[in-house]
């Protein structure tokens, strides 16, 4: 076998080593948080991080809109559960009937994101956060995430 093939062949089996041992490290150091959950209707703050998006933040690298919904708070609760459970990045670790928490992987290093929603009934508002585990910045993927989400339910 030439010389250059079996570099080649190195090279090539190296790397996927290295990429399934980054991966594999990434989901070992990222254990979930203790802090999740809605206390008295509300989330944990957003870090100072730009990681995070969440509807009861108040500074503008944070917040979002919540999703306002009309009805029955059963069924604002499945729509969003289908949407989830529609998308294989999302794996369902709580649901009740006003909470519904979700680890969100990216695609290609499987960084989690935890991802909450709580369903305020009485103001008619599905209130959310979505937060990165590990880094500081997500090139705004937290907050796309939930833009699509919110796309979702109100098609």
């Amino acid at each position: 076998m030439p010389r250059l093939l079996k570099l080649a062949i190195f090279l090539i089996v190296g790397g996927l080593a290295a990429f399934v041992l980054l991966r594999w490290l990434i989901t070992r150091t990222s254990p979930m948080p203790d802090n999740l959950g809605v206390s008295n209707g509300r989330f944990q703050p957003c870090p100072d991080s730009p990681n995070c998006v969440s509807t009861q933040a108040t500074d503008e690298q944070h917040a979002i809109e919540p999703i306002a919904y009309d009805g029955n708070t059963a069924v604002a609760h499945d729509t969003i559960l289908a949407i989830l459970q529609a998308d294989p990045s999302y794996t369902i670790i709580t649901d009740s009937p006003t909470y519904i928490y979700a680890e969100a992987r990216t695609a290609v290093w499987h960084f989690v994101d935890d991802v909450e929603f709580y369903f305020d009934e009485p103001a008619g508002l599905i209130q959310f956060r979505s937060a990165s585990r590990l880094g500081y910045g997500d090139a705004g993927a937290n907050r796309q995430r939930m833009e699509k989400v919110r796309a979702a339910f109100e098609n």
